[in-house]
């Protein structure tokens, strides 16, 4: 069955509604980051350059790196993007464009995030790198979605009773990495660790500046946490909503983690460009062997 122009938007040139690419565009190995401005400082690394594409803040690059063809995309803060990039990325590959029809055989790609995070564990310093095994999302998201069978409603229930979570905050859901893209990482390099995404970046990460938060002792809380010898180490905004959808649609995702803020000791870096650009470099090396 087709599917019908109000579903599956397209430009009048024939792109995809928000990233505005063609399916030729893209390459089947993806580099996500928040910021638009971040998408020059991981592809000025590159060989060659053969598309530049943006609308929004989603801003594309595709060239090579090592003989690797990439592409570099903008996803903006948040899961509300995370919706948007992950099933327009989706329909890229696995939607026939003219025939408006999935595909009957489907394309599985590798999407890995480079971001910034700010750690909750006081051991866990500033300027490291950490790979997310797993991630926590408190943005709900995935609940719009078919999506039980890729969630571990045990860590969930127990995560919910440990924080005392409010019921009008919502359960979170829990997703794990690409155990596949997991293994390019598994070294003293990189912290590994349990992701919490969040839906804000003041009150739902507990910073206060003029409002009162609903649950003062919440940071302190996931702190405490532990789970089957795991622990939240790490807030950011967009890891969950992309090891949830990947999973759901049969793409291997990981999310590599800048530490620029403790908020157990206060500490923010003072040289997050430095941090994230030798991250870039780590990565860049890792992804061009995968």
């Amino acid at each position: 069955m087709a599917l019908k122009p109000s579903e599956f938007i397209l430009n009048k040139d024939g792109s995809i509604y928000h990233l505005n690419l063609l399916p030729e565009q893209l390459a089947s190995t993806i580099i996500t980051v928040g910021d638009p401005d971040r998408v020059n400082h991981v592809t000025k690394h590159f060989d060659t350059i053969e598309h530049r594409v943006h609308k929004r803040e989603f801003h594309t690059q595709t060239g090579t790196y090592k003989g690797k063809r990439m592409s570099v995309i903008s996803t903006g803060i948040g899961t509300d993007n995370i919706d948007i990039v992950l099933n327009e990325l989706d329909a890229l590959v696995n939607i026939d464009f003219k025939t408006r029809k999935v595909k009957e055989k489907l394309t599985s790609l590798d999407i890995i995030r480079i971001g910034t995070s700010g750690s909750v564990q006081s051991d866990l310093p500033i300027d490291s790198f950490l790979v997310s095994e797993t991630a926590v999302g408190f943005d709900s998201l995935l609940h719009f979605y078919k999506s039980e069978n890729i969630q571990d409603k045990v860590f969930s229930e127990a995560l919910k009773d440990h924080l005392e979570f409010s019921k009008d905050n919502g359960t979170p859901y829990v997703v794990n990495a690409s155990s596949a893209l997991l293994s390019h990482f598994n070294d003293s390099s990189y912290f590994k660790g349990t992701t919490v995404t969040n839906c804000g970046f003041y009150g739902p990460q507990g910073r206060v500046l003029r409002l009162p938060l609903s649950n003062p002792s919440l940071n302190d809380r996931m702190a405490s946490f532990e789970y089957s010898g795991k622990r939240i180490t790490n807030f950011e905004m967009e890891t969950a909503g992309i090891y949830g959808l990947s999973q759901l649609l049969g793409h291997r995702a990981l999310s590599l983690n800048a530490i620029i803020a403790n908020r157990g000791t206060g500490e923010f870096s003072k040289n997050t460009t430095k941090t994230v650009e030798k991250l870039i470099a780590n990565a860049l090396d890792r992804i061009a062997g995968i």
